[in-house]
């Protein structure tokens, strides 16, 4: 069997998802905000149980048409004193660059329709939400093709800082069930995992400890 290219499975992944009904997608969003508060509770409880910092600075993104919508969770956390930040794209070449968000941010479209918050300080990531739009069970993440989470993920590791990273995917963007063949490439970063509205691939993170936020 031929090997799929990415843009051919891109094509795929985005034609698969343009079926939902809009109900299931409501459902499906649900189920992927509840998994990720949960985890997100757990860890912040086992950190501080065990005298480590516990993840204060989340990253997320603005969902795009037909993504899941985390924006009720993203509320909830602000709420509740977390740093919720939102990515800006500063260049096409440079990483991205997150700021602060809470509800009443003005939001203004970047560059790909992308909202992007107002710029203010720069804050480093402890958890990093990526938009995924295909992934295999071990965590590789097929994206849009522009190259900004792998180029920011690379950059990031350069300079020491290691976030928790977890690609947000619906169950249809599983590669493997298209391309069993599939090979990430050498530039693709692959993430710590990738959750649905069914499971975690290939398992929820574990706790670890986190460094300073100042960016």
């Amino acid at each position: 069997m031929l090997q799929n290219t990415a843009a051919e499975l891109r094509v795929r992944l985005k034609e698969s998802r343009k079926h939902f009904a809009a109900e299931d997608r409501q459902r499906a969003s649900l189920l992927i905000r509840a998994r990720l508060y949960t985890w997100l509770a757990l860890t912040r409880d086992h950190c501080e149980s065990n005298n480590k910092r516990a993840p204060n600075v989340i990253a997320a993104f603005w969902p795009l048409t037909d993504e899941p919508d985390l924006i009720p969770l993203l509320e909830q956390w602000a709420q509740a004193g977390l740093k919720v930040v939102l990515p800006r794209i500063s260049s096409t070449a440079e990483p991205l660059k997150f700021y602060q968000w809470h509800k009443g941010t003005t939001l203004v479209a970047g560059p790909f329709g992308v909202m992007e918050p107002e710029v203010s300080v720069p804050l480093l990531p402890d958890v990093i939400l990526v938009p995924t739009l295909g992934f295999t069970a071990q965590g590789d993440r097929l994206g849009y093709g522009k190259g900004f989470y792998d180029r920011t993920l690379a950059h990031l590791k350069t300079t020491g800082h290691r976030p928790t990273t977890i690609g947000v995917a619906w169950a249809t963007g599983n590669i493997h069930a298209i391309d069993p063949d599939y090979q990430p490439q050498p530039h693709d970063q692959r993430l710590d995992a990738v959750i649905t509205p069914e499971a975690w691939y290939p398992s929820a993170p574990a706790p670890k400890s986190f460094r300073s936020n100042t960016g």
